[in-house]
């Protein structure tokens, strides 16, 4: 028998390196929308950002990831956020599948390499397979000129794992610094009744 306290939908919101969870930054602003509106949301402040471990950080996701409730979830990961989800995915970590995946403006191989204090968060490359025993349904959302991944997110990660990509142009690292406080295509994605692989849009 369900439960009817069970929330509908909950969201784990996931930030990237040296964020403190800015309240101008998107996240924190979708956050308070989805809170607002009666969605369970988990929002955590990941521990040492400007230098943070991978297996620490691994360990939080299994942990903020257990504790949401809802029936339909959802995983919007941003900047070095991504990264660490693949490394869960590879670990075989997200032992039950969510629903929905967001990887937003991950950075790039070169990057990671040339950034010591993150370059053990660098990537695997995981295989559709992998990657469906942990989502139903996983997107990368990317711009075609992130400074922090100049191959391209959707080059680096999107095709090699057979997942779509939104390429949205002229958004650098989808970041306040690019105009993304409020996002509302993004507000409209969570919300949306519609197919759970339906495109991101750039609308802020």
């Amino acid at each position: 028998m369900s439960d009817d306290s069970t929330p509908e939908q909950g969201f784990l919101i996931l930030h990237g390196w040296q964020n403190r969870r800015p309240a101008d930054h998107w996240q924190h602003w979708l956050a308070d929308r989805l809170t607002g509106l009666g969605h369970e949301v988990v929002y955590p402040q990941l521990p040492d950002p400007d230098e943070p471990s991978l297996d620490v950080w691994l360990a939080e996701y299994e942990r903020h990831l257990a504790s949401l409730r809802a029936r339909r979830r959802t995983v919007l990961c941003h900047s070095l956020a991504c990264c660490t989800w693949l490394h869960a995915v590879d670990r075989g970590l997200v032992r039950d599948p969510v629903d929905r995946v967001l990887l937003i403006a991950p950075p790039g191989p070169a990057f990671l390499r040339d950034a010591p204090e993150i370059t053990a968060f660098t990537a695997p490359q995981v295989t559709p397979a992998q990657l469906g025993a942990a989502a139903r349904h996983t997107r990368v959302v990317c711009a075609d000129d992130d400074p922090y991944c100049v191959e391209g997110a959707d080059a680096a990660y999107a095709r090699p794992s057979a997942v779509p990509a939104d390429v949205l142009p002229g958004t650098a690292h989808l970041n306040p610094d690019s105009g993304y406080g409020p996002w509302s295509a993004l507000l409209d994605w969570c919300l949306s009744p519609g197919p759970a692989d339906s495109p991101v849009g750039a609308t802020r």
